[in-house]
């Protein structure tokens, strides 16, 4: 067992052994190193002001992200690539080409969100050779501009695309294999690691059987993957952590396996990773993940991580509960698996033993003649948090009659729950409009949804209704079949 974690900042490999387990990057940067490039803004995720990006090895390769340092801790850190801003120029004061045409297109006023931009940016140059204005704007959903506007920035990422330097130049690329090498070694080292500052406590475990017996040592203690989530517990409600176990490093958890039969994704496997082959799979699922947050989030959230902390608002449980989808949870006395839609009971209530953590997520295939759709909610089209979140699949016998229907809600109860008077009601009749417009009222026995700041409880029962009328007329109706539908038949 060690105490202290290992990363490379830039261009220094690091030993840190004396960080709080709340303690963020971008306090580490500004205060500790005082790299005061990365700015901070919201302190919540959403505005980008302190994109670094961080490098990993995934698959055998080594993979750049951006990523919000506000809400990402020091002890998620072990085994990889920070890096800052700082690190982009040349020794000689030369700016690398991203910022260069930030200056050349007059894509920055005030400057404080200046850094934020160049560093996705410079994600996205690394990735992407030639990317389209909808790839970039992609790329920049995580960050806000309120002075200069989008356009100068858009033009600025269109003129770097054409000028890629010699590897000699970038930073990244000139040092790639020694960065490679040098993250290998620390994860060759498979300890767990314990760092204690005071009475707190951040645990590291070295593999997936430490961190069962991590937890069934400490079956109270906090579990951290990509932290957009928990990262405004610490930052927004100052809730002490203690003690808190990292497990975004482990590999283990970060698989997506595909067969004739469907997908099973590890607990540990962010939405951009997911994000190629769930569209694969499900194109509706494809589109949710684009409306989650911006990049930085999607590099940083887990789809087990939404599962796990059983919020009655989490985009993804009610799309997976429609589709029927098992989840399976480990623990140092073994496995056990169930259906998605049995592990919520009560708000803040999982069927989650002591000891247990969300291993893997088993995704079963819909038939091709199956249909399936996901509807999001939202004051803003990326919102993190929606209103409400409608998820409806259903399947038709060689009569057009519903044979199988599966109605799944976010934000309109305690759990993310499914809709099982209207999955009733419509079971057996035709797939029409008429008999879509005779179940609505069954919402009322599903759901008594509550008012709060983001939507009335009048306003969740009435979009839900017309949540179905949305499904039916994008799969088996046609518009102008209102004009034929007399009010008394509902």
């Amino acid at each position: 067992m060690t105490s202290a974690i290992r990363f490379i900042l830039n261009g220094e490999e690091v030993s840190v052994g004396d960080f709080s387990p709340t303690e963020t990057l971008l306090d580490y940067l500004r205060l500790r190193r005082r790299l005061t490039g990365s700015k901070e803004g919201c302190a919540e995720g959403d505005c980008g002001a302190c994109t670094v990006l961080v490098g990993r090895l995934i698959g055998g390769a080594l993979r750049y992200e951006a990523v919000n340092a506000c809400i990402r801790f020091v002890g998620s850190l072990h085994g990889t690539h920070v890096v800052t801003v700082e690190h982009l120029a040349a020794k000689d004061g030369k700016l690398h080409p991203v910022q260069q045409a930030m200056v050349d297109c007059h894509g920055s006023q005030c400057g404080f969100c200046t850094p934020g931009f160049v560093m996705s940016l410079y994600g996205l140059w690394m990735a992407n050779d030639n990317p389209s204005r909808a790839e970039i704007e992609i790329a920049l959903q995580g960050n806000l501009c309120r002075c200069t506007g989008y356009e100068p920035i858009i033009k600025a990422a269109e003129q770097v695309a054409t000028e890629r330097p010699s590897a000699l130049f970038d930073p990244i690329e000139r040092d790639r294999a020694e960065i490679m090498a040098k993250l290998w070694t620390i994860r060759a080292a498979s300890d767990t690691i314990t760092v204690t500052k005071g009475n707190d406590r951040a645990i590291i475990p070295g593999t997936l059987d430490a961190l069962a017996e991590v937890l069934a040592a400490e079956p109270s203690a906090t579990v951290v993957a990509g932290a957009t989530d928990v990262g405004l517990w610490v930052t927004k409600q100052m809730r002490p952590l203690n003690p808190v176990v990292f497990i975004n490093h482990l590999t283990d958890l970060q698989t997506i396996t595909e067969d004739e039969t469907g997908i099973v994704i590890g607990a540990g496997v962010t939405y951009a990773q997911a994000l190629s082959v769930l569209e694969g799979r499900h194109p509706a699922l494809g589109r949710l993940i684009d409306r989650i947050g911006g990049q930085q989030v999607r590099n940083m959230g887990t789809i087990g991580g939404n599962i796990a902390n059983g919020s009655p608002i989490g985009d993804t449980p009610p799309a997976l509960i429609a589709l029927g989808a098992e989840l399976t949870l480990r623990s140092a006395a073994g496995s056990r698996t169930m259906a998605l839609e049995d592990y919520f009971i009560a708000y803040g209530k999982q069927d989650r033993n002591p000891g247990e953590f969300v291993e893997k997520l088993t995704v079963p295939d819909a038939p091709e003649d199956a249909y399936f759709a996901v509807y999001k909610i939202s004051k803003r089209r990326d919102e993190d948090i929606s209103a409400l979140l409608g998820a409806f699949y259903l399947a038709l016998d060689a009569e057009g009659c519903v044979e199988t229907c599966r109605i799944a809600f976010g934000g309109m109860a305690a759990t993310p729950k499914r809709a099982k008077a209207v999955e009733a009601a419509l079971i057996g009749r035709p797939w029409s409009w008429n008999t879509v417009a005779s179940v609505r009222d069954a919402f009322d026995e599903d759901y008594q949804p509550l008012s709060d700041w983001r939507a009335t409880a009048e306003y969740r029962a009435l979009a839900a209704k017309n949540l179905l009328t949305r499904f039916f007329l994008e799969t088996a109706g046609q518009p102008q079949e209102l004009a034929r539908f007399e009010p008394e038949e509902a």
